[in-house]
This record gives structure tokens, sequence and C-alpha cells, in this order.
């Protein structure tokens, strides 16, 4: 309850006072009721600024103890002007009750200023203060100050206080001037604090102004300050002053079109104030005062101006910059890259340039989240930045591919350099707190016969394809790799035809149980009988189909034909259909995220049970773990079994017995191949078959081609074999009518 008294007390106040200035008018002029309002309200709002600082405890509370002095003095003298009327049945001017109102204003424009100075320095903001105070101040000495200085038969003494009113009102508005075109934080407090000190100075202007005049509206001016008093209790009760004194650091308010216009029309003030007086036909116009001010107020719009030309220059050269720089790590974009190899060749240097594209990075980032991948790229960044020589330059060109710019070098020198680059990434890379292996094809370029910096990129970009496609992780752009990319892109928009016209075809090879034969399953092997070339092989095709995505759909074809034929002889065969199909999956289609459901929609649209079908991946596909450990285990919870293809060739094959879901080994032909010399030549199967056991795993030697090799591989416990000696691929294998061994 308290605490919410807290919280809306300010509003109260706020209407209160709002009641009591409403009700002034009504009431008779100084009046018993009439000064007891005034009296109630000033010390009601002196308390309110006392309740503030205590319940809000700002972090300076000497600018409001300030405000409350001033609010104090001016109670003070409306007690004292109420006590001296009382008893006399009028106020002598001047008398005691001037030295308390103009004395409030000492403490309350020290108040503003200690404000201001929490806030910081705000060259510009003061600049527009200037022009603001600078205009209206002006118009303060024409209409107020001056009539009041000119004024004949007034004593000096008079002259001087009715004087220094008005002049302290012109400082409080530069100091509210600076306030509103300031930093402070536009908060309800700050709102309130604005609108009382305005309300005030607005006050103080009328009387002024209407002060010889025989009907003053004494009780709208008298209700103006009563709502200034109230105003600014409101604004030390608000919760938000507490946070009203401490330093913002926010830029200044920009040049919006509201103050645009405010200080347009400041600026005009002087030469409208000539031209209407001289229109008006006024005798004694006060052209030095009128003279001075314009030109202090051209001096400060030239500074005015000259600050937004600067600024609007280093604005500019900044968003040149970022234009210019990957945001991620720091490094030259492409933009900045072209510019820099355009510079070299139209001073006729002979530049190079180096390709370089990080292999499985959207792996990492699947598995291990953007922000390690983040990570990785600021250290890849690093680490080439690290090996190059003085006036080198590396850039990141966008995802994971970087470039690095060799100036005036030649073919030996740039090949070892990027000899180095490679050699550096193969060192471990920590992103994060994880431990990151990194692979990349770089491919290296020159100018030769070209001054186009997009043909050197493109060069370099051709290749380190060639580079990924060879597996050599390096090469230099040779015209040849044009073609091959030619043939590529030509092949890649035939892969997309071929896909729509259905021109590939699948044939199974047998896998069988030894020593017997008999038939345990068969592999699916994609072909293509092109209209034109005839038959394509699949190690043409298939990394096109990887480097362009179409490897996507065409697995999802594969998968869907083959588990339809498994089906079909499971229908048609019962027992002697095969007892599982093999089908292999790319590295490209596990980073999908959506592969584990793809599996799951083919096997409920074909009905053929999970546990038929069998999902071959290579080490390579599945060695940076993340995104593609991932699929597989969700693949493997719907009972579909998991083969590791060609195992034995990578660099990682034990670990991976670790992390992926196995339940299949195929050992590479290459350790099948001599299995039959005495020696170490069956070593290695020997190796592969007792880890097989040892794990519980199904053992399939590939590249079985003779009978000897069959019997061999039997003796050493191998019980499945793949290969020709058992039956080459075909579309419409023959299949034995009897139980197939279970692999």
């Amino acid at each position: 309850m308290g605490e919410r008294l807290n919280q809306r007390l300010w509003v109260v106040w706020l209407l209160v006072g709002g009641l009591a200035a409403a009700s002034y008018p009504l009431l008779p002029r100084m009046s018993w009721p009439s000064s007891a309002i005034y009296e109630v309200v000033g010390f009601g709002s002196l308390i309110m600024v006392l309740l503030g600082l205590r319940w809000h405890r700002p972090a300076r509370p000497e600018v409001w103890y300030l405000l409350g002095a001033g609010l104090a003095m001016w109670a003070l003298g409306d007690v004292a002007y109420g006590l001296i009327y009382h008893q006399r049945g009028t106020v002598p001017y001047p008398s005691v009750t001037d030295f308390f109102y103009l004395g409030a204003y000492v403490p309350l424009a020290l108040g503003l200023w200690r404000l201001l100075r929490a806030h910081g320095r705000d060259k510009t903001g003061l600049i527009d203060a200037g022009i603001t105070a600078s205009g209206s101040g002006l118009l303060f000495w024409v209409f107020v100050v001056q009539p009041l200085a000119d004024a004949r038969g007034v004593p000096l003494l008079d002259r001087t206080l009715a004087l220094a009113s008005p002049l302290a009102d012109v400082i409080l508005l530069v100091l509210l001037a600076r306030l509103l075109t300031g930093r402070t934080a536009r908060t309800p407090s700050y709102r309130l604090l604005v609108g009382s000190m305005a309300l005030m100075c607005a006050a103080d202007v009328a009387f002024t102004v209407l002060a010889t005049r025989t009907a003053v509206p004494e009780g709208l001016i008298q209700a103006g300050w009563l709502m200034s008093y109230a105003t600014l209790g409101a604004a030390a009760l608000h919760p938000s002053m507490r946070t009203l004194t401490e330093p913002s650091g926010a830029a200044g308010p920009t040049l919006s079109r509201g103050r645009l216009a405010v200080l347009a029309v400041c600026s005009l003030i002087a030469p409208v104030l000539l031209l209407a007086q001289g229109v008006a036909g006024v005798e004694h116009m006060d052209w030095l005062a009128i003279g001075a001010v314009a030109v202090v107020l051209f001096l400060l719009v030239v500074v005015r101006m000259g600050g937004l030309v600067a600024q609007v220059q280093t604005q500019a050269d900044q968003l040149s910059g970022l234009a210019m720089r990957d945001d991620l790590t720091g490094l030259p974009n492409r933009r900045l890259l072209e510019e820099m190899i355009r510079r070299e060749l139209v001073r006729g240097g002979h530049p190079q340039v180096a390709f370089i594209d990080l292999d499985d990075f959207k792996g990492i980032n699947d598995g291990l989240g953007h922000a390690v991948g983040d990570q990785l790229l600021v250290a890849v960044g690093r680490r080439l930045t690290g090996v190059l020589r003085p006036g080198d330059q590396v850039a990141r060109l966008g995802g994971d591919e970087f470039a690095v710019l060799m100036p005036d070098t030649g073919p030996a020198a740039a090949d070892a350099l990027v000899g180095e680059l490679a050699a550096a990434l193969e060192q471990p890379v920590y992103a994060g707190e994880h431990h990151l292996l990194v692979q990349a094809g770089i491919g290296v370029a020159d100018a030769e016969g070209t001054r186009d910096p997009f043909e050197l990129l493109r060069r370099a970009d051709v290749a380190m394809y060639a580079a990924k496609e060879s597996k050599t992780r390096q090469e230099r752009f040779r015209p040849e790799f044009d073609q091959r990319a030619s043939e590529h892109a030509r092949l890649g928009a035939q892969l997309r035809e071929a896909l729509d016209k259905g021109q590939f075809q699948l044939v199974y090879q047998p896998i069988v149980a030894l020593p017997r034969g008999e038939l345990a399953g068969v592999e699916a092997l994609i072909r293509w009988h092109h209209p034109e070339l005839g038959f394509m092989s699949p190690a043409d095709f298939i990394p096109v189909a990887e480097r362009n995505g179409q490897i996507v759909e065409l697995g999802a074809w594969i998968l869907l034909e083959a588990c339809s034929q498994a089906a079909a002889w499971l229908a048609e065969l019962g027992p002697a259909a095969p007892g599982k199909v093999s089908v292999n999956v790319s590295a490209r289609q596990l980073a999908e995220p959506d592969f584990a459901e793809v599996v799951a929609a083919v096997l409920a649209a074909t009905g053929l049970p999970a546990e038929r079908l069998a999902i071959e991946v290579t080490e390579t596909a599945v060695f940076g773990g993340g995104r593609a450990i991932e699929a597989l285990d969700a693949v493997h919870r719907l009972g579909v079994r998991i083969a590791l293809d060609d195992f034995g060739t990578g660099h990682s094959s034990l670990g991976l017995l670790q992390t992926c879901p196995v339940d299949i080994l195929k050992v590479d032909k290459s350790f099948v191949d001599n299995v039959t010399m005495a020696g170490r030549h069956s070593v290695i199967a020997t190796a592969l078959i007792n880890v097989s056991d040892g794990l519980n795993l199904d053992a399939i030697a590939e590249g079985v081609e003779t009978a000897e090799q069959a019997a061999e591989l039997y003796r050493l416990g191998y019980r499945y074999a793949q290969g020709y000696h058992f039956g080459r691929p075909t579309p419409t294998p023959r299949f034995a009518l009897e139980p197939a061994a279970a692999a």
C-alpha cells in the first residue's frame, strides 16, 4: 500500500495544484482564502520535494536541494506579501518580498546548472541553446527590459528591481533552452521540471509586460505561479527523479524537423524585428541590441552548420569504413579487396590471389551452434593473418570464404605462401571451449592477361573448386579449369532435366553370406544413361550434384525408389526377398535439418520395415561430427541400420566407432585385393574383423572378385561379402527362392 502511494502521490499532488490554480481566480483578491491557497501550495510543494528526496534518493541530491531552496524562497515571499498586505492594506515597492522573490532565482539557476553539468558536455546542444537564448533574449530586451529601462519618472532603485526579474528570467530561459537541447532523458520528472520552469517564466513575463496596463489579469498570472509550484513538487515526487541527475551516455538529440524549426525561428527574430519596426514606423529602434544579437546568431548558426557538416563527414567516413569491413572479423570484405586488387592492377603491379574455402563449416554451425561458428571464423582470420608477409592482405568474402591478396608476387613465392597457409589451417583451432580441426580448399591465380579484379577472383575461385575435387587441397589456376567448370555447369543443368524426365535408374548389387553365398541384402547404386553421352559413371555426376545441392533431391529420389523396390520384393518373394537394402547418403544430405523426417516419411509411404533399410555413409561424411552425427542418431532411433562405407581409408576410423551409431562396417576393397597373399597383406583385414567382432558389428568385405579371396576372408572370420565374384549391379536381379541370411 505504502509503495503504491509513493508511486502515485505525484499525480495526486498535481491534481491538487491544478484545482488550486483553477479556483484561485474565482476568489476575492488578497482575501484570507486566496492567501491560504498560496501558502498551502507553496509549502506543500516544498514538502513534496523533501519527500521525493527521502523516497527516491537520487544520485545528485544537491540539484533537488537547490530547486527546493528556490521554492522555499518563493513560499516565504508569498507569506511576507500576505502579512504585509493584511496589516497595511497594500504592499510597498520595493519591499522585503522582493528580496525573497528575486533571491529564489539564484538557487533555481544553480540547480539547473548543476543538472546540466551532471549530463556532461554537449557542444551541439550548447550552440543550439545559445541560438534559442539569443533569439528569445532579444524579444525580452525589446518588449520587457528596454521599456522598463526607459521608463521616465521612476526611481533608480525601483527600475533596477523591476529589471532584475526579467533579467533573471532570461538566465533561466538560457538554462532551460540548454536543458531542452541537451542529453537529458525525456522522463516524466524531466518533463514536469521543464513545465514548471516554463510556467514560472511565462507568468513572470506576463506580469512584467502587463504591469503598466490598467486591467491586469492578475488572477490568471497568479494561477500560473501556483501551477509552477505544484509541477515542481510533482517532478520531485515522480520515481524517475532518481535518474534525472545521473550522467547520460546517450548521444544528443538529432537535428529533427521540430528542432530545426525552433532554430530557424530564433535565427530570424532579429531581422523580423527590424522589418516589423521599420514597417510600423518606430522612431527609436534599438539598432545596437538588434544588430549585436543578429551578429551573434549569425556566428552561432555558422558554427552549428560547420559542426553539422563535420558530423556528416565523420559519419560518412564511418559508414564507408563499415561498408568496406567485415562486421564479424574486422577484415576487409569483398568490396574492399576488389578495390585493393584494382589499385594494384592500375599501377601495373602483378598481384596473386589465393581463394580459401573451409570444409564442412555448415556442419559446425548446425552441430555446435552459430556462436561457435563465428568464433571459428574469427580464429581462422587471425591464423591466416599471422602467416602473411608485410604488404599481404587477408579478407573475408562471406560465409566461410577468405581470400589473400599478395601484391607483386611471383608464382613460386605465391605457391610457397599458400603452402604455409594450408599448413597453418591444419593446426587445431580453438573456438570457445571447442578444439576443432579445420581443412580447406585453396585456389591461387595471377592476373596474367587481365586487368579485371573480378576475373582474378573468379580464377582463384575456380582453382579452389578444382583443389577440392582433386583432394590436393591447393591448386593453381589453369585454363583447362574453365572448360571443366563450364562442363560442370552444363552438367548441372542436365542433371535437373534428368530428374524431371526420369533418366536415372537404380541397379542393385548383392551382398551375400559366406561361405555358401546366400543372399543377405543388396546395395542400391544409381546409373544415368545420358541421351547424348550414353552411360555416365556416378563418379562424374555425383560431385557436381553435391556441389550445386541437387544431391539432396537426387538422394531423396534414390531412397524412395530403393525402398519402394525392396517393399515390392518383400511382398512378392516373402522370405526369399533380400534381407535389407543399402542406400548411400552424402554429407550434404546429412546436413539437411529434416533428413531423419525424410527417411521416416519414405518408410511410411512404402511400408518397408525400418530394419530392412541400411544407410551407408563414408567416414569423411561424418568426420566433423555435429549435425551429421545427430542426423544418424535420429535415423538409428527409427530402427534403420547404419553402415560405415569404405572403412579403414579415413583418418579417424576407430574414433568414429565411439561417436557414430554404427551397425555395419564395410571394409574397403583396398584391404581385400591382396588378402590371399602371405605376410603383412592380410594383417589389416584381420584387425578389422577382430574390431568388428569385439564391438558386435557386422563386417562386409567389399570388392571380392575371386573365390580364393572369398575363402580367405571366411577363414579370417568374415561372414558377409560383396563384389563382382557374387554378382554385378543389375536393375533386375534374380533372387533364389530360399531364405536369405540376415546381416
